[in-house]
Parts: C-alpha cells; sequence; structure tokens
C-alpha cells in the first residue's frame, strides 16, 4: 500500500485506510474520504500542495500532510 501524497495525477485509487486520531482523522472523514471510497487524483501543484481529488462527485483540494494519513491501493 502506498499513501495519497504518491499518487501521480490521473490515476484513480481505493481507500484502504486512515491513519492519524483525533481531530485530524475525523475531518478527513468528514470531507467524504472513508475506507473503500475511490479517489481520482485530478491535479498535483507544482510544489506538490495541495492535491487536487474527484471523490463521490465533487471536487477537493488536500494538503500534503493530509494525504499523507491517507492509505490506499
Amino acid at each position: 500500500m502506498s499513501t495519497l501524497k504518491e499518487i501521480k495525477c490521473g490515476q484513480t485509487v481505493k481507500v484502504k485506510k486512515i491513519d492519524g486520531a483525533g481531530a485530524v482523522r475525523r475531518r478527513i472523514m468528514d470531507m467524504g474520504i472513508t475506507k473503500g471510497s475511490e479517489i481520482y487524483v485530478r491535479k498535483v501543484a507544482p510544489l506538490g500542495d495541495p492535491i487536487e481529488l474527484t471523490i463521490r462527485g465533487y471536487e477537493l483540494s488536500i494538503r500534503k500532510a493530509d494525504a499523507e494519513m491517507i492509505l490506499v491501493e
């Protein structure tokens, strides 16, 4: 498994696990990123932060630090 931060632009992945604890984990899950959901990586900024995703029919931008906590396959 790899983290969402390592995924290249244009790939679709499936969430396997969300690391982290407390408020950070809850915030990620509140954005719709839950186990089993599919994520399409639309864009990655030149320096890698932020990452633009399409998940559950809407577009979302997240930070590299948050993307490191999301394990995907």
